[in-house]
């Protein structure tokens, strides 16, 4: 990982153009388009079948859209996915970090998978035990990690390679309130250290509230509205919360608990981090 920077104030991180994906008959992500400064943290919400995760897949090449495009880091994730990907980094939602392993041995094998040479690999690795604070677990199994300290695994996978934009998908999903704000810390950090923009899906509206610099509801495929968190609560009224942000750009429409496909991943995952 580079020494400290503070974010640029160049080309977006991210656009979208009338970014489009069908399943069929089914909209899932409808015409988006969206524009990510460079070093913020910024949050797509919106409940479940919104379009969150189609949208996630495809700005990181996982899916192909059925119309329109995206620049992300500069690159046509259309034109030019393995550039994409050389950029970006990703943490899932669902646990990738292999228990069988140590967290060194981890980060070793993500290291080899992106190509950094012998010497570039003992550096970020080192520098990446450091400051995610897992220079004394590196040698354990990582089955015997806690939550908070697994997706601290992960987020240093995916930033090895030293990507210009880190995607996380739910990034606090199944952890407990300290080792949810532990996480926040870290994602804070790693803006303010090294200029990371980060895109994050989240339903969770105080991780919003506190990590994101813009928001953008999504609200059956389309973008409801853009913004601030506090520019967004501001236009509702001087106590409102993002939760009623939220409330007004989408009717209410908080789907408890997902379909049942979504409730058994949320477990999953839940279980596995606990």
């Amino acid at each position: 990982m580079p020494a400290e920077k503070a974010p640029s104030q160049g080309t977006p991180a991210v656009e979208t153009f009338e970014l489009t994906r069908r399943f069929g008959a089914h909209v899932a992500v409808d015409h988006v388009t969206l524009t990510v400064p460079p070093g913020a943290i910024f949050g797509l919400l919106g409940p479940n079948g919104a379009g969150k995760s189609t949208t996630l897949k495809m700005l990181t090449t996982l899916l192909e859209p059925t119309a329109g495009t995206a620049r992300v880091a500069g690159c046509d994730i259309v034109r030019d996915p393995q550039e994409v990907r050389r950029r970006i980094g990703y943490v899932p939602q669902l646990l990738s970090a292999d228990g069988t392993l140590t967290g060194y041995e981890n980060l070793l094998i993500s290291a080899k998978l992106h190509g950094l040479s012998r010497a570039q690999r003992r550096e970020r690795i080192a520098q990446a035990l450091k400051f995610m604070g897992l220079e004394e677990a590196a040698h354990v199994l990582v089955r015997r990690y806690s939550g908070g300290m697994i997706r601290r695994l992960e987020i240093a996978q995916a930033m090895l390679h030293e990507p210009e934009v880190l995607f996380l998908d739910e990034p606090t999903t199944g952890l407990d309130p300290l080792a949810r704000r532990a996480v926040w810390s870290h994602i804070r950090d790693l803006r303010q250290r090294y200029g990371t923009t980060i895109l994050l899906t989240t339903h969770d509206m105080e991780e919003a509230d506190e990590l994101c610099d813009y928001v953008a509801i999504l609200h059956r495929g389309r973008i409801a509205v853009v913004g601030p968190p506090t520019t967004l609560k501001a236009e509702i009224g001087p106590e409102a919360s993002l939760e009623d942000v939220f409330a007004r750009y989408t009717g209410g429409e908080i789907v408890e608990g997902g379909t049942y496909r979504d409730v058994v991943r949320h477990r999953r995952t839940a279980r596995r981090l606990g």
